[in-house]
């Protein structure tokens, strides 16, 4: 016992002089004002800009504005738009649009990021104009100096992060709570990490790369947030470390505001893997490899009190005055980091909360509590005997689209639909049909004055009584994509296009009824 609390204590002693020093560094940030006062006098280099989108024509047709009021000169970068799979009409932004070069993937479903993208590179990996790569999403927003500031960026460092921007007065409670906490670790963790020349996590939304490097590696690794996590760890192992550059500016807005965080488990599992490797000369790589150990805030406090009151009772490797030494460091080091975060009071506030947040979201993931809630929920078999079948779908509101996903489920001969929006779920009724769980959805969204843009809902769409049960299959009757075609066009009811026009709420039942009335009588 004794030999775990000293293990304890020399890992908190650590990572309290860790924390002390990156707050201490990041008062004093004149390097990052300095590049970005003279960031439009460096020399230009050729940039490739590449823009992923996924229905987002309305932010999309933004960022191609903002990229052609660039104040960097236009024969120094290339703009390229990977539209995949996209059923909002974005690829009409670009009709007669010589400026921009699309990639419109279309007929295979949707791909993904980290595949779209390694496609554009394979076809870019012999183009001898480019020497960076600049990535964005279709849902940022950028200032008219952006590439200016990105190009002065990459005369110091071969691959950036930059910071990622978002309003948080749109945002519910505890959306606000993961949006502070995301400017905390943003404004001081990874700036302070920055000035220090250590590593940071790679940030697929806005990432800029030597295309020298890309050629190394051989791609880019964007799955999701703990791929971005591996591949950070690949950059240092080659010595090439990916820097956060407070800078390097996008804006989010609420809507499209997605929090994400490596899985605690992958980051023990990764830095599992890297302890072969922790004792090379690379200095870069280990510290990243070993930042990968950084507690939670709960487990800092637990561990503090249990040395504070052990030291206080007991003999202890040091006494209990240097243990509440160490202890005040800690909170002194928070407190000078709040001091250059740029954040509101508000946002303080909220961040104060953040630790609240963390341990309920222990507590609801921790497996037996997990257990229990879906035995009370009636979810605790709904992965056995199941089909599942997930797309993903546009919903407006408003004058705004969001980006959503239908997940199709039968059990044990019942339908249901799970409706997804980031965080938020919705999930019908079992029913016999799920044509029927479908108007469910389709009266819920309606409610809320939420308008589901899928074949089922819209007013060319007629349906098709072919004997099943569910009912899944129609025809469109619009002229789109062509109107020389002859007869309707069979889709299914998840399914949409550019032509999509609104239904009347309740007439998707009647037309059905209407139309197996119809086969009857003509039989």
């Amino acid at each position: 016992m004794e030999f775990i609390l000293n293990v304890l204590y020399i890992f908190v002693a650590i990572y309290t002089l860790y924390f002390l020093a990156l707050s201490l560094r990041n008062l004093n940030d004149t390097p990052f004002r300095k590049e970005l006062r003279y960031s439009s006098y460096e020399d230009k280099e050729n940039l490739a800009v590449v823009v992923y989108a996924h229905n987002n024509k309305k932010t999309l047709a933004n960022l191609i504005r903002e990229l052609k009021s660039q104040d960097y000169p236009i024969n120094k970068f290339r703009v390229f738009v990977l539209l995949d799979n996209c059923t909002d009409g974005s690829a009409d932004l670009f009709v007669e649009e010589n400026f921009i070069h699309v990639i419109d993937i279309k007929g295979v479903g949707t791909i993904g990021k980290d595949q779209a993208i390694a496609t554009l590179l394979e076809k870019l990996s012999d183009n001898d104009y480019i020497d960076s790569y600049v990535f964005l999403d279709a849902d940022r927003s950028i200032a008219n100096n952006f590439l200016s500031i990105v190009n002065a960026a990459l005369k110091k460092e071969n691959v950036i992060s930059g910071e990622t921007v978002i309003e948080i007065d749109c945002l519910g409670i505890v959306d606000r709570v993961k949006a502070a906490y995301q400017k905390y670790h943003m404004n001081f963790l990874r700036r302070a990490r920055s000035l220090f020349g250590l590593a940071s996590l790679a940030d697929s939304g806005v990432f800029i790369i030597k295309r020298s490097i890309v050629k190394e590696i051989g791609d880019v690794d964007f799955k999701n947030i703990d791929s971005e996590l591996k591949y950070s760890l690949l950059l240092s192992k080659i010595r090439c470390r990916c820097t956060y550059n407070p800078n390097v500016q996008t804006i989010v807005h609420p809507a499209n505001y997605v929090f994400r965080k490596p899985r605690i488990s992958y980051r023990l599992n990764l830095f599992k893997n890297c302890i072969p490797q922790l004792f090379s000369k690379n200095f870069v790589f280990t510290e990243h490899a070993l930042s990968l150990l950084y507690p939670n805030i709960w487990l800092l406090l637990i561990i503090y009190a249990g040395l504070l009151k052990h030291s206080l009772s007991y003999h202890f490797m040091v006494d209990f005055k240097i243990v509440s030494l160490s202890f005040l460091a800690l909170i002194v080091a928070f407190g000078l980091s709040l001091i250059n975060a740029k954040m509101t009071v508000k946002e303080i506030g909220y961040l104060c909360l953040y630790p609240i947040y963390s341990i309920c979201h222990i507590v609801a993931n921790f497996p037996p509590i997990r257990f229990v809630v879906n035995k009370i929920l009636n979810r605790e078999d709904e992965n056995k005997n199941s089909e599942k079948f997930v797309v993903d779908v546009i919903v407006t509101v408003g004058k705004n689209n969001l980006n959503c996903k239908l997940e199709f489920i039968v059990k044990d001969g019942l339908s249901k639909i799970r409706f997804i929006y980031k965080n938020k779920t919705y999930t019908t009724s079992a029913h016999l049909r799920m044509i029927d769980a479908l108007q469910e959805l389709k009266l819920k969204l309606d409610d809320y004055g939420f308008i589901l843009r899928i074949c089922n809902c819209c007013s060319h769409f007629k349906p098709c009584v072919d004997g099943t049960t569910n009912m899944l299959r129609g025809y469109c009757d619009s002229e789109y994509p062509s109107p020389s075609l002859g007869e309707p066009k069979p889709t299914l009811v998840w399914n949409t296009c550019s032509a999509f026009t609104p239904s009347k709420l309740n007439n998707i039942i009647a037309d059905m009824i209407n139309e197996s009335k119809k086969q009857e009588s003509n039989k």
